[in-house]
């Protein structure tokens, strides 16, 4: 389980691909501090198991479903990923809980200024319309954010400039490709009503 709190942005430093999907590793600093093999670390929102372990980089290895599910199969050497490890007993929750498996990708299709901020118009996949709300949680790329405003197809979230500067969506652009993870309690929430037909459920 995660926050959406990125603590770090890492680098691809190699791919190698493999039969059974591919292994990355990733340059990294700040997540390495307890990182071993076995660790969960989530990476761009993909909660991934770490494999191997050497200084000032860590491995991880990704299997054709995730490969196709999200946009880890569009990294390149030198592409820049959110990195953040698991959420321990002892931190506060400082963005909502994320559990790094991605629901689908969406597309970034406007950037508009907004002070030294920007707002971000995101594109949704049509199954995961229903969960995005106005002021409901979105983690993108596995960062935590509030949704500003939601349409029918696409929702806007708004960055501050911090956010901007310490993770993947200061490099944003027009047709970027985004990994989507929905609120956990939206997506329990809709599977009861889907169950009882019309949300009023038994006793």
């Amino acid at each position: 389980m995660f926050t959406g709190i990125v603590e770090e942005m890492g680098s691809v430093q190699r791919i190698e691909e493999r039969q059974a999907g591919r292994r990355f590793w990733f340059a990294a600093q700040i997540v390495l501090g307890d990182a071993e093999v076995g660790s969960s670390i989530a990476v761009s929102g993909v909660c991934l198991t770490v494999v191997a372990v050497e200084p000032g980089r860590f491995s991880v290895d990704a299997v054709p479903e995730t490969l196709s599910r999200t946009i880890l199969g569009e990294l390149r050497v030198g592409d820049r990923v959110n990195l953040e490890r698991p959420l321990t007993l002892e931190q506060r929750l400082g963005g909502h809980l994320v559990q790094g498996h991605v629901d689908g990708v969406g597309e970034v299709v406007a950037l508009t200024p907004e002070g030294d901020g920007v707002r971000v118009t995101i594109a949704i996949p049509p199954p995961l319309r229903r969960y995005v709300a106005e002021k409901g949680s979105l983690a993108v790329d596995g960062v935590s954010l509030t949704v500003a405003r939601a349409a029918d197809d696409r929702c806007d979230v708004a960055l501050i400039p911090h956010t901007l500067k310490v993770t993947t969506s200061g490099g944003y652009t027009s047709g970027t490709r985004v990994n989507l993870e929905v609120d956990l309690l939206a997506r329990y929430l809709a599977r009861l009503f889907d169950e009882s037909g019309s949300g009023g459920g038994g006793s």
